[in-house]
């Protein structure tokens, strides 16, 4: 009896050895099985969905450009860049949700928790959006477009790029200026270079004694002496004012019409001949000044305090 149960026992373990061998082989097929199945079902997706959208990227890129390009050289470059803006975010877009949608992810979900961050990014940005309509408003009705000379916001400067948020000027004195499109759209807008032609304004005051006949030949000769310049036309040409009589001077007003680009040159060469003109003919311009005229100064002036002579003292010469 005793040996018979040495033998059951000697067999029995072996048996038990081999089933935890079974089992650990059924474990590494099931954790094998289980990373296949993970990689096929997922990381694969994950990664054909990144290619996908990466690719999308250079499509909406070559999709803006095709689009805008013709925009840019026929209609206007301020549209075609926006145009081209909308063409990529719209293809990005668009690519991006149909490969979520294939590889099985929420897309409702998504778009209701994109809707929901939207509202809170809305209440938290009420400025950006402020500039963001404002941008909208400026690309859709172009009051100015890349390239003109504007008087907006506060600042003067050419315009160098018109986007959704902000337009960046470009100042005389090369400086680049960022200003908010609500700062443009709320305000007073001024477009410089809007029309090809210009009317140059040069006030002068002349002395009270001067010829009136004489001082508008010379204002006129000055006018005469920049005809290269002048823009002639109806309600163009040249005009000699007599504005007004001011409180030391006769105030004169020469208009010279001029093409835009050579407003600035224009002016001040125009300034010079009327100065060495009036210099030329013997008329001053004066200056403003005050003539004060005290009467009855010797009547009431305080009489005038009696002085008092004050003698040194010897000095004391001590023995």
């Amino acid at each position: 009896m005793p040996a018979v149960t040495d033998t059951a026992q000697t067999t029995s373990e072996p048996s038990s050895r081999f089933d935890l061998m079974a089992e650990l082989n059924q474990l590494r097929q099931l954790d094998a099985a289980q990373i296949h199945t993970a990689i096929t079902e997922y990381v694969l997706p994950a990664l054909a969905a990144l290619a996908v959208i990466l690719v999308g990227y250079f499509v909406a890129k070559l999709a803006a450009r095709v689009i805008s390009t013709p925009v840019i050289r026929r209609v206007d470059e301020t549209l075609g860049r926006f145009v081209g803006k909308f063409v990529f975010y719209g293809v990005l877009a668009g690519i991006t949700l149909a490969t979520l949608s294939k590889i099985g992810a929420p897309v409702g979900g998504l778009a209701a928790l994109v809707a929901a961050a939207g509202f809170a990014i809305g209440l938290a940005f009420q400025g950006t959006l402020s500039n963001f309509a404002s941008g909208v408003l400026l690309l859709v009705f172009r009051p100015f477009k890349v390239g003109d000379f504007v008087n907006a916001g506060g600042v003067m400067g050419k315009v160098n790029e018109i986007d959704l948020f902000t337009v960046t000027l470009d100042t005389p004195d090369n400086r680049r200026i960022i200003v908010p499109n609500s700062s443009i759209s709320g305000g007073t807008i001024e477009n410089i270079s809007f029309h090809r032609h210009r009317r140059v304004e040069v006030l002068v005051g002349v002395e009270y004694d001067a010829c009136i006949d004489r001082t508008r030949q010379v204002l006129t000769a000055a006018a005469e002496a920049m005809r290269p310049s002048l823009v002639e036309g109806p309600g163009r040409d040249y005009q000699v004012i007599l504005d007004g009589l001011g409180a030391s001077s006769v105030d004169w007003k020469v208009r010279f019409w001029t093409h835009n680009a050579d407003f600035f040159a224009v002016k001040e060469q125009l300034t010079e001949h009327v100065k060495k003109g009036l210099d030329q003919a013997g008329i001053g311009i004066p200056f403003p000044q005050m003539d004060v005229h005290v009467s009855g100064w010797r009547e009431s002036a305080p009489a005038a305090p009696a002085t008092t002579r004050m003698r040194p003292r010897p000095a004391r010469q001590s023995a």
